[in-house]
């Protein structure tokens, strides 16, 4: 009968094993993301229609060192677009909110304030604030909404609050994924000016990352995994 694998999140010996497959310079550029790397601001959508605009605020936040990605599905499910994301889906988690009785929303909105976060959605609303008043001294999560109606009423009303960004021509927003660049990039340069001691990831959650990380680099890790725990347990 064969050992099977356990079911673990990380193991030091197995991450070295896997890591003899693994470029020097490839590991050390994982190592100098994981630096970086923040779950203190969040970026949530809202039941988008084109999967590709999606995918493009998923290589958005992997290029500002968002790790985590929410989706509320109400009448539209997210498939990645791997044209789009370049391989950016790899690195960024993705969690999905679709509840048949449409509280879609709440399940979203309590995942995220149960871990600390506060809501904006975005929005040109009048009673919005600019970017440029919304200060990071606490975890965000910033809700942008589909590409035709923008954040829903349900989304306006259960928000902590709403921002925009403001506009100087007769176009009333930017494309979502513009969008988002535009928030995260003001958002990672304030937080940077106030040194916040858990804005990164913890040691712990980066070794997660690597490991998940690892597996996904490294070809047939699972054939490669099933060898080491033979090796180990024998």
């Amino acid at each position: 009968m064969s050992q099977k694998q356990p079911e673990i999140a990380f193991d030091q010996g197995l991450l070295d094993y896997l890591g003899q497959y693994i470029t020097d310079h490839k590991k050390q550029l994982i190592d100098d993301v994981l630096e970086k790397r923040t779950r203190s601001i969040t970026v949530v959508l809202e039941n988008i229609h084109k999967p590709h605009n999606a995918s493009a605020v998923i290589r958005t936040c992997d290029c500002f060192g968002i790790q985590d990605m929410h989706l509320i599905e109400k009448t539209n499910a997210y498939k990645v677009n791997p044209y789009v994301t370049r391989g950016a889906a790899q690195w960024v988690d993705l969690h999905k909110y679709y509840r048949k009785d449409g509280s879609s929303v709440d399940a979203c909105f309590e995942n995220l304030w149960e871990k600390g976060y506060k809501i904006y959605g975005t929005s040109p609303s009048p009673d919005s604030i600019p970017i440029g008043e919304l200060e990071p001294k606490e975890k965000i999560a910033l809700v942008f909404g589909n590409e035709h109606e923008g954040i829903s009423e349900e989304v306006k009303e259960k928000a902590d609050g709403l921002v925009h960004i403001p506009m100087l021509g007769f176009t009333e927003s930017f494309n979502i994924s513009v969008s988002a660049s535009i928030f995260l990039y003001e958002l990672i340069k304030k937080a940077e000016n106030y040194h916040h001691a858990d804005f990164y990831l913890s040691e712990y959650e980066k070794d997660i990352l690597r490991m998940k990380w690892y597996r996904s680099i490294v070809k047939r890790s699972d054939l490669h995994e099933k060898h080491y725990w033979k090796n180990r347990n024998t």
